[in-house]
């Protein structure tokens, strides 16, 4: 038997991850907005609806392309893990990154990154 879903359900998913507010640098994988906000954040910048762009995924699917975050001050110093999408109050998505030391007053680009569900297999 096949399997199906349609695009507007997988839309569904990547549409709530679109309502993100913020995006955080980390510096080790948050399980709760308080750790992507505070207790593991490196770096923040402010995103909104602009920031995400749907299309078909690369192999199958849909996808989201989260835009490039351009010189975002570096709050705390550490070494960058993981990237957090977070709305007002929840932590939505997170993934992992290029390891790198991140210091204190410098700024950090965050380059362009896909979140891609794929079709029912």
């Amino acid at each position: 038997m096949a399997k199906f879903a349609s695009d507007a359900v997988l839309d569904a998913l990547l549409d709530k991850v679109a309502t993100g507010v913020t995006l955080t640098v980390c510096s080790a994988q948050p399980t709760s907005y308080a750790e992507a906000t505070s207790t593991y954040k490196l770096a923040d910048v402010t995103i909104d609806g602009s920031d995400f762009t749907k299309n078909d995924g690369d192999v199958s699917g849909r996808k989201v392309t989260v835009a490039e975050q351009e010189d975002v001050d570096v709050d705390s110093t550490g070494t960058a893990t993981h990237v957090a999408i977070c709305d007002g109050s929840v932590l939505l998505y997170v993934t992992t990154c290029t390891s790198q030391a991140l210091t204190s007053g410098n700024t950090v680009t965050v380059p362009a990154w896909d979140i891609e569900v794929a079709d029912p297999s």
